[in-house]
């Protein structure tokens, strides 16, 4: 075959692939819009749910700062199973939403997929057509007739399509690099879609532990303000037998305080365990400890109390070990943590998430920074749902089981600690 034939030939080759890659991308092109358009559409109706949710969140801080009673928790209540009802509807609009940036980035990668086939298969033609040339030397073409003049416009060809070939090199390389970046992209999405769907399991849990919160509130206060403040006082009352309890048992420790282990205050080197903290009590002689001596025994409040609606995601405050996880109400019920889960972290601090509805982790666990504990509710002795948040020095501090007298035959087993070894969380938390 001639040259000329040759160069015709595989002229018609590059145009026809050129073709085919462009019929194919035009059809592409058309769902990936439309998957586009679907994404754009989603973003609106999320930031809508968003701000949704911001209103039922500023509510619910509103009803917080009000007088504690049957209707304000019942409104509590409400707007909580509102909120989580948003998020789930958040969540699973975010769950479409990836589903197609996933599809339209699976587009994009098939389509470019197929560029970089027929880029590969342009490279071969042409350096089989370089080869060809090079095989035939310059004697043998002037033996056979070539003028100089033919040689030196096929030389002039011959450079041209070297120059055509580090041009398809370079666009094989660009391709290749950006069918990486893709496919990059596509895994950061389904990680964000798998951390998605388990958050979606985790709300549709939530949602179920408000609604049953609300009506385990119903059932024991009978519906009535009367009924609502005799549980106050009652809880109350187991309160201050089982701090008598715990004081006489702690008070026979022998554990000894390191400070030089502890970390330096003020740093920042504990995570808040809730999102949107808000402070309900505060550590040691607060106005509410001070108020009733009867259920702190007049030394103050060992931890903070965070507000948490029932459900509400708890995390680790910093990565670490799970030293044990309990449910004192199975000891004594409305008396103390009621379900703990109890952290010893690598700088000299442990940590207690108590109150919870649901624990989510078990002993011997390692945990991350910001990692779900358990999900916040009111067990033990709790007057409404929050986050009883204590900070110990880990080597004051140890899991221990001592008698119950007030309900007796029983045992606890809990975290107890040297009095020196309750330390104000506030000192160790990034500030807000």
């Amino acid at each position: 075959m001639s040259r000329v034939l040759v160069r015709i030939f595989l002229s018609a080759i590059f145009a026809l692939t050129c073709t085919t890659g462009i019929i194919t991308h035009q059809l592409r092109a058309q769902t990936i819009d439309e998957l586009q358009q679907n994404i754009v559409d989603s973003a609106s109706q999320i930031n809508s749910l968003k701000i949704d949710i911001a209103k039922l969140q500023n509510g619910l801080i509103k009803t917080g700062k009000q007088k504690q009673t049957l209707q304000t928790m019942i409104k509590t209540a409400d707007l909580n199973i509102q909120k989580f009802t948003k998020s789930i509807l958040l969540t699973t609009t975010q769950i479409n939403q990836k589903d197609k940036e996933i599809n339209r980035l699976t587009g994009g990668i098939a389509t470019t997929t197929n560029k970089i086939g027929s880029a590969r298969s342009d490279v071969g033609i042409t350096l089989s057509l370089l080869d060809a040339h090079d095989q035939e030397p310059l004697s043998l073409l002037m033996l056979g007739g070539t003028s100089l003049s033919d040689f030196f416009n096929q030389a002039a060809v011959l450079e041209s399509i070297r120059l055509s070939l580090q041009g398809k090199i370079s666009t094989l390389s660009t391709l290749k690099t950006n069918l990486q970046s893709s496919k990059d992209v596509a895994q950061l999405k389904r990680e964000e879609l798998n951390t998605l769907q388990n958050n979606l399991a985790e709300q549709k849990q939530s949602l179920a532990i408000a609604r049953q919160s609300q009506s385990e509130l119903l059932t024991q206060t009978k519906n009535t303000e009367i009924g609502y403040q005799k549980t106050l006082t009652e809880k109350k009352a187991e309160q201050k037998k089982f701090e008598q309890d715990l004081r006489s048992f702690e008070s026979q420790l022998n554990l000894k305080v390191s400070k030089s282990s502890l970390p330096q205050s003020g740093t920042g080197s504990l995570a808040w365990p809730i999102d949107d903290p808000m402070i309900t009590q505060y550590f040691g002689n607060t106005p509410f400890a001070t108020a009733n001596p009867q259920v702190y025994n007049a030394k103050g409040h060992n931890a903070i109390d965070l507000r948490a609606s029932p459900g509400s995601v708890i995390k680790s405050a910093r990565a670490g070990i799970i030293l044990g996880t309990g449910n004192t109400d199975v000891t004594c019920p409305g008396s103390s943590y009621g379900k703990w889960v109890f952290i010893q972290h690598d700088n000299g601090l442990s940590t207690l998430y108590a109150h919870l509805s649901v624990i989510k982790v078990s002993k011997g666990d390692h945990v991350d920074m910001g990692e779900t504990v358990g999900l916040s509710g009111a067990t033990g002795y709790a007057t409404g749902p929050h986050l009883h948040f204590g900070v110990y020095a880990s080597s004051g501090a140890e899991i221990a089981s001592f008698p119950s007298k007030s309900c007796t035959g029983r045992t606890y087993t809990m975290p107890v600690a040297d009095i020196s070894a309750y330390l104000n969380p506030l000192s160790y938390l990034s500030k807000i």
